[in-house]
């Protein structure tokens, strides 16, 4: 069983996370890599599953998954706060 993403919510979630963009992790259920919420990355693209590719500084290339993991654009999260 695939994961199902409307072809209007693959285009959003490529609009908001463009390649190059800078995310924090939010949460990610994975039992093989400790992966900590607040663990920053950048993007590097997005899959047609909606799965959000990401170098991360720990040196892992997880992507968050859609519909399970969740992570966060950091300039919008910075900027609010500012």
């Amino acid at each position: 069983m695939g994961i199902y993403i409307k072809k209007e919510e693959l285009e959003a979630l490529r609009a908001e996370y463009p390649p190059g963009c800078r995310v924090e992790l939010v949460k990610m259920d994975d039992p093989y890599r400790e992966m900590p919420p607040g663990l920053r990355g950048v993007v590097t693209g997005i899959d047609d599953s909606g799965s959000i590719h990401v170098d991360w500084q720990n040196g892992s290339s997880l992507a968050v998954i859609f519909r399970e993991d969740e992570c966060r654009r950091v300039e919008d999260a910075e900027r609010e706060a500012g």
